[in-house]
């Protein structure tokens, strides 16, 4: 065990947010659960394609009523623009939760993620206009842009445009130095043109469950049998080793830790600075189990668990080493298809609401 249980503890990660400079982001920007998550010490939020669905669906009794105002606005809208009309609308709302954050934190935190539509991912130049329109949403707007092969270059010009970074759809160590590196030639462009400099809060998140969860795949495919439990370590180890390059290079983003499927995605990164972004619904099992985290970044994965990762599963190897991958090949990492794909039918489903509210069926 990598932290000790004391049942009945107040908010320990209230507790974690005063002890460490890692900080808490909630994975939604559903306004209920970011004030709820606020009191237990988040100073950000994050937002995807499928979280933002959830969000809506689950507040339909307002959303409905404004899709249907909406569509009689703006009748040459289509069902897809009215469904990211009020992604805006609800990311705006939740935006202005984090401004106390922002602006204690002069820009590094209090930032709320919307996320590129992800029907844009072939197209730099149109993730980087989107990207620009949703910054001037709000003032502490983050704008999340895929770590792929043309991400890159939207990130880069994106960040030369002025527009605070998310990297999203990021699950190995290659991206995420990749990612960094084209945030710095944005900023680098930007002071070689004069520009002012100023605090961009930009992230670089590694989606380290959804790692775990393409390792298990890849390992049933490959007929490979590893001890249990050793893949729950895998998106663990990205982001340790993750966060240490960073640091090491001096990079001027900070690693962001989301997609959790276990407890050890939060209190294995405790005592970093790196950002930790549970769903909301995870916060309340580590505040119910009472998970008091230790400071655990610098410790490293241990060494027998690395060990069988490393020379049993060689796709594990690929996400874990630095040079492991070149960006063409994170177009058709497994975890990047399976995430672009679900993300892509969460738009869909996105348009199917708004078409059953518009056109209900009969």
């Amino acid at each position: 065990m990598t932290m000790t249980h004391r049942a009945g503890q107040t908010s320990v990660l209230a507790d974690a947010a005063r002890r460490f400079p890692t900080v808490l982001w909630n994975d939604s920007a559903d306004p209920d659960e970011l004030t709820r998550s606020i009191e237990f010490g988040a100073v950000g939020a994050t937002c995807n394609p499928v979280i933002a669905l959830a969000a809506v669906t689950a507040h339909l009794d307002r959303w409905r009523p404004r899709i249907v105002e909406l569509a009689a606005q703006h009748p040459e809208f289509t069902e897809s623009q009215i469904g990211w009309r009020v992604v805006e609308e609800l990311s705006v709302e939740a935006a202005a939760l984090l401004l106390p954050a922002f602006r204690a934190s002069g820009g590094r935190n209090g930032r709320l993620s919307v996320q590129t539509d992800p029907r844009l991912h072939r197209d730099a130049n149109a993730l980087v206009e989107q990207a620009v329109h949703f910054s001037g949403l709000a003032e502490n707007i983050i704008v999340k842009i895929p770590a792929t092969s043309v991400g890159l270059k939207a990130i880069e010009e994106a960040t030369y445009r002025g527009v605070s970074i998310n990297v999203t759809v990021s699950f190995t160590v290659a991206q995420a130095v990749a990612a960094a590196e084209a945030i710095e030639r944005g900023l680098d462009r930007r002071a070689a043109e004069g520009e002012p400099e100023r605090e961009f809060g930009s992230v670089v998140t590694i989606m380290g469950g959804r790692l775990d969860d393409w390792m298990k795949a890849y390992v049933q495919r490959e007929r490979i049998l590893v001890d249990p439990g050793v893949l729950e370590w895998a998106g663990v180890a990205a982001l340790k080793k993750a966060h240490q390059v960073f640091r090491d290079r001096g990079y001027r983003s900070r690693v962001l830790s989301a997609a959790f499927r276990n407890y050890l995605q939060w209190s294995e990164l405790q005592g970093g600075d790196l950002v930790v972004s549970p769903p909301f619904d995870w916060q309340l099992r580590i505040q119910e189990n009472g998970i008091v985290a230790d400071d655990r970044i610098d410790v490293p994965v241990d060494e027998r668990i690395l060990r069988v990762l490393l020379d049993k599963v060689p796709e594990f190897r690929r996400a874990y080493d630095v040079d492991g991958m070149t960006p063409a090949e994170f177009d058709i990492f497994g975890a990047t298809v399976r995430t672009l794909r679900q993300f892509l039918e969460a738009d869909e489903q996105l348009d199917r609401v708004v078409r059953d509210i518009l056109i209900p069926a009969i």
